[in-house]
């Protein structure tokens, strides 16, 4: 009876601990998600009031390609990666300088209009406070690293308004193919807290809105998993356009200033060419999709290169928004193609593009049911762990860690960098010889 006690005693301790830290992280990255949303849409919005305000775009993208090369590499990228690859190698060691750096090289990547989102962003900041705490408490290896997936399920939720997908989102995101449940309650709790802390201060999330999903329709169910082929298919297609744009910017021999600022002008092109509105975050057109607005098929094909541009050419920003474009308007146009509510092909588009090219299945269920409703949860299942599966062993977060092998006949080194991995099809034995012996 004392050891049980004991170990209770222990246990309440242990939640104790964590849900005052977890707590502290959520209120921090609230307040630092806050505090960068709104300097970000001053200077969305001052450099839309300008008459030729986008022709800044080159010299932002040159600036973030500077700061992000010469002054702190490590703001460079998606944001998401560099975090995941700080846990896995460095213990979850973030430098302070990784905060301002990644402020100022997002906002002169988004600010004048280059094509990326600001989850990611929000995430590195958010982790890099985390990280911060961590070192004022002198705090060891695993519980920094702790606190840092902390900061990565805060910084999601906070933006997107989802804390349920924001607590699974900073357990799963990590490794491919399993989940660490042992950062379940203080992940819960810092995504529950810094969703509150930025709506109290009126930070309105992204909480985007889409058609009711029928009650459990059969014939919707296998529309779902068709679905799930089609982005599935699609997560491929622009996780190979940004792994191409990054051989593509090793082979050109071009200082990273002068790659960002040429693309800039590329990105100019192909704005005024196709439509503005594959420029910047995009989120009035996902709402537009999600409303059951058809979109061209150039747009969706256009956020595809124009984000592989932005963030492989110089530009700083997440990828979380620019897939859940994609896979919005791509996923209308299906929708429509097959004489249905394009809404709701939208919805299932944001989830199952999600699903496929970051490897986050559960998070982008959860989040289409936090979105959408509970009564899309069968659909999203089908469609999420399709497209999912489809998807292969790659990412558009090459950081994660390979723990699963998708199919039996892949073979594959496991506990290993998904963006360091190929894979190759399992030596088959001879099953008719062995029969005959």
């Amino acid at each position: 009876m004392l050891r049980h006690l004991s170990e209770e005693a222990i246990l309440f301790v242990h939640l104790l601990k964590w849900l005052i830290l977890a707590t502290t992280v959520g209120g921090l990255v609230g307040l630092s998600s806050t505090g960068f949303m709104l300097l970000l849409s001053l200077v969305i919005d001052g450099v839309a009031s300008i008459t030729w305000g986008w022709w800044f775009l080159p010299i932002g993208l040159a600036l973030s390609a500077w700061v992000t090369t010469q002054l702190v590499p490590e703001a460079g990228g998606q944001g998401v990666e560099r975090v995941i690859r700080s846990i896995h190698l460095q213990s979850g060691k973030i430098a302070w300088q990784v905060i301002p750096a990644k402020i100022g090289a997002t906002i002169l990547t988004i600010g004048t209009g280059g094509s990326a989102g600001n989850i990611g962003p929000c995430v590195q900041i958010g982790s890099g406070l985390s990280a911060a705490v961590a070192d004022l408490f002198q705090f060891e290896a695993p519980e920094r690293k702790t606190l840092v997936m902390c900061g990565l399920s805060a910084g999601f939720s906070a933006i997107f308004g989802a804390p349920l997908a924001g607590a699974i989102f900073g357990i799963e995101a990590l490794f491919i193919g399993s989940l660490t449940y042992h950062v379940l309650f203080p992940s819960a709790v810092a995504s529950i807290v810094a969703y509150l802390v930025a709506t109290w201060l009126g930070i309105p999330p992204l909480n985007f809105h889409a058609h009711l999903f029928p009650f459990f329709d059969f014939s919707f169910l296998l529309l779902a998993l068709v679905a799930g082929v089609v982005f599935g298919i699609l997560a491929v297609i622009f996780i190979e356009c940004l792994n191409g744009a990054t051989r593509l910017t090793n082979a050109l021999h071009l200082s990273p200033v002068i790659q960002g600022f040429l693309a800039g002008w590329i990105l100019l092109g192909l704005g005024t060419l196709i439509s503005p509105l594959i420029l910047g975050l995009g989120k009035e057109t996902i709402q537009r999709a999600l409303e059951g607005q058809v979109s061209l098929w150039a747009l969706f094909l256009g956020k595809i290169i124009t984000t592989t541009l932005t963030l492989r050419f110089g530009g700083s920003g997440g990828i979380i928004l620019p897939i859940c474009f994609i896979g919005a308007t791509s996923g209308g146009i299906f929708g429509a193609m097959l004489f249905q509510d394009p809404s709701l092909f939208a919805a299932l588009g944001i989830a199952g593009l999600l699903a496929g090219a970051i490897n986050t299945p559960l998070t982008a269920m959860l989040l289409g049911m936090e979105l959408f409703g509970v009564t899309s949860g069968p659909y999203l299942l089908l469609t999420c762990t399709v497209a999912f599966l489809l998807s292969g062993h790659r990412s558009a977060i090459p950081t994660q860690l390979l723990q699963l092998q998708k199919a039996p006949a892949l073979r594959g080194t496991l506990q290993k960098e998904i963006g360091q991995e190929t894979f190759n099809l399992r030596d088959q034995p001879n099953t008719r010889k062995d029969e005959e012996q």
